[in-house]
């Protein structure tokens, strides 16, 4: 039967050991106490501090802690396990403070338990205990250095689970900040870079994303130096270095169970720059206007990002330039939109245009036959095309019932 400490179970072992054992120990304790910690600090380098009282404190309370409980345990194997538990858990937590493996701790433990069971196996003979008792006591040594190692264990988890929490938490703040407006003060920002263990790049990019609602959740799984927060109303990211060798191909990775729109890269105090045009690409991008299978590159969609910016001045103007179509049959009046739009982006080139549009060439033709008798000699006008792109390319993206020209 396995025990936890702070139960009052007791060990199995310690059942049949005559209970007289523990006042025959108890006088040899301290002595005992010294040459245990005299071992553990031989054999362990990492403890020897002469200069730190406090830890000297911690390690002896430990020992001698250890010792009269199991002393106690000896006399009475059903007392509560607490107090030892408690000092050990300490030790855990101090242990990971100190950015220690718990190897070392664990070592030292079975130091300690080898000179004590030295030291009982030594005095076996003068007491006159039997084999059988002094394997009991072998037993419950062991056993007993399991429980105060689970316990230790526990303090390191939770002194680890602690400082990654904190670690975190500093990061996010971290992230708040370089995404502020008006940017942060850059001392503010490289005092709390090093509590959050983060060098400060040169330039950064800011990705919004959201999940492509596939389950279960699937958090993306993201290099250290890439500052993160998934959890908030708006999931961001802000990439050091964006234009760094395998940059591209680490996110396309990490977020291919997102669609994610990547900002440009600016400077790092400008980093709300970059998030302010990721924030405009993914809603495009969720109506389908941006591609959504891959990471959006902003720089790689700018035309369309200006554009769309300010999508309610583009259609008041679309109502006036495209006016000529208003009495054109809906669906041929697509047809035209579509050739006219394809004609400014190709300079009205009728054999790419109709490659574009998988048409005959005849047709374009035909169709820009239409389209100049609509608009007239304005419609190969230089100042007008820039304007006839950017509402053609709103007005064609709209929903069929936003396509009216009234």
């Amino acid at each position: 039967m396995t025990t936890t400490l702070g139960e009052r179970s007791p060990l199995k072992p310690l059942a049949g050991i005559p209970r007289e054992l523990s006042t025959m120990f108890r006088p040899h304790l301290d002595a005992l106490a010294e040459e245990m910690i005299e071992e553990i600090l031989a054999g362990i380098p990492e403890y020897s501090r002469p200069q730190d009282e406090e830890y000297a404190r911690l390690v002896r309370l430990a020992v001698e802690g250890a010792l009269r409980q199991f002393v106690d345990l000896i006399m009475d194997p059903g007392s509560s396990w607490e107090p030892v538990a408690a000092v050990y858990r300490e030790i855990g937590w101090a242990e990971a403070r100190e950015g220690r493996s718990l190897d070392v701790l664990q070592t030292s433990m079975r130091l300690g338990a080898r000179v004590a069971w030295r030291r009982f196996a030594a005095e076996s003979e003068r007491y006159n205990i039997s084999r059988g008792v002094l394997a009991g006591i072998a037993e419950a040594i062991f056993q007993f250095l399991d429980e105060i190692a689970r316990a230790a264990t526990e303090g390191y988890t939770k002194a680890r689970e602690q400082e990654a929490g904190e670690l975190e938490h500093r990061r996010r703040r971290l992230l708040d900040l370089l995404l502020a407006e008006p940017p942060a003060a850059p001392q503010a920002v490289a005092d709390l870079a090093r509590l959050a263990q983060w060098r400060v790049p040169r330039t950064v990019a800011a990705v919004v994303l959201y999940e492509r609602r596939r389950r279960p959740f699937s958090p993306p799984s993201l290099p250290p130096e890439v500052l993160a927060d998934v959890n908030r109303r708006e999931p961001c990211l802000l990439v050091p270095d964006p234009e760094g060798p395998g940059r591209g191909r680490m996110l396309e990775s990490a977020l291919r169970d997102w669609v994610a729109a990547l900002g440009p890269t600016v400077r790092t105090e400008d980093a709300a720059r970059s998030l302010r045009w990721a924030r405009e690409a993914l809603p495009l991008a969720r109506r389908g206007i941006l591609p959504s299978d891959r990471l959006i590159r902003c720089a790689e969609h700018m035309p369309a990002l200006v554009v769309f910016k300010d999508e309610e001045l583009v259609r008041a103007v679309a109502e006036l330039r495209l006016a000529p179509l208003k009495n054109v049959r809906p669906r041929h009046r697509e047809r035209l939109m579509q050739t006219l739009l394809a004609c400014v982006q190709n300079g009205f080139n009728a054999t790419e245009v109709a490659s574009r549009l998988h048409v005959h060439p005849q047709t374009v033709r035909y169709r820009l036959h239409q389209l100049e008798e609509l608009f007239g000699e304005r419609l190969y006008e230089p100042s007008l095309r820039l304007e006839l792109e950017m509402v053609l390319t709103v007005w064609l993206t709209a929903p069929p019932e936003a396509q009216s020209i009234d």
